[in-house]
């Protein structure tokens, strides 16, 4: 996966997808506060589709033609927009900006940026264009958190910057964590000085032989940072983790992207109405090793 997002002392790539939305700008206040200490490259990327369709996208895209992309220009026009109001907001921030504009599906862009510009970390926000009442992720979200192959940290729509000092970690140890995955959730707590809830999640009466051997891997590569933990026993995995965070003060809730995750089995359900859940709180999904 390479290095951790949040490692200090060290240049990071991080990148913020835009459509210019509050939604948008919600998230990238966000991502400011929370990395308001690291020294880092900040990528502001907006994704646009004309129109009507151009032969010149196909045969090379704009690079390639001398007709003028109307697209094009507004885009970088808003991108420079957004870095103003960014700068002066932030005038101190230690960061350098920077501004990618393309014609491209926004998830596709993404895969392409994160290789080309060795992005660490993705910061976006959770609302999307859509009727649902209990909608809590819009489609680009869904899209983005299923191909990532880095952290992807989702800030809810008008969530206020928070110090996290709370951050939950569910696991129904059905997964065996690597020590990457596990060491972003420590370099995060270890950034902001926060304290760590391992929530096991026994959906049974008791954990098989497999999942002992995950706890008791998990255990110990945590066995050097300070973490309580909390049980819950007889509930399905999603409906403990979101009982959890609407009981307790959690300011970040840490996701590991497995086949047999919370995020994945929520995203799977064909209501969100059946949980009558709507995220209430920024979440780092981690993608797993076997994401592709």
């Amino acid at each position: 996966m390479g290095n951790t997002p949040m490692e200090r002392d060290k240049m990071k790539n991080i990148l913020i997808p835009t459509d210019f939305s509050e939604n948008a700008w919600n998230a990238t206040v966000y991502a400011m506060h929370f990395l308001a200490k690291q020294r880092c490259t900040i990528y502001f990327l907006h994704t646009y589709t004309p129109a009507f369709y151009r032969l010149d996208y196909a045969l090379g895209g704009t690079s390639q033609s001398a007709l003028p992309d109307p697209g094009a220009d507004s885009a970088q026009a808003k991108l420079e927009a957004t870095l103003a109001k960014v700068k002066a907001l932030f005038p101190n921030a230690p960061h350098q900006l920077e501004t990618l504009s393309a014609f491209n599906t926004l998830t596709d862009e993404i895969g392409e940026m994160v290789r080309k510009k060795n992005i660490d970390l993705i910061v976006m926000g959770t609302q999307g264009a859509t009727g649902a009442k209990r909608v809590f992720l819009g489609s680009n979200t869904v899209f983005v958190l299923r191909k990532a192959t880095v952290p992807v940290l989702a800030v809810p729509n008008d969530h206020v910057f928070v110090t996290p000092k709370n951050i939950l970690f569910p696991s129904d140890f059905q997964e065996h964590h690597s020590p990457e995955e596990v060491g972003i959730v420590q370099d995060t707590a270890q950034m902001f000085g926060a304290a760590i809830t391992l929530l096991h999640i026994w959906e049974v009466v008791a954990l098989n032989s497999e999942q002992k051997r995950n706890k008791e891997h998990l255990l110990g590569l945590l066995k050097n940072t300070a973490f309580e933990q909390w049980k819950v026993q007889g509930k399905k995995f999603p409906e403990a983790v979101l009982e959890y965070v609407e009981t307790n003060q959690v300011d970040l809730l840490v996701m590991m992207n497995r086949n047999h995750s919370f995020f994945e089995r929520v995203l799977l359900r064909q209501s969100i109405d059946q949980i009558g859940f709507q995220v209430q709180v920024p979440f780092l999904v981690v993608p797993g090793p076997k994401n592709p």
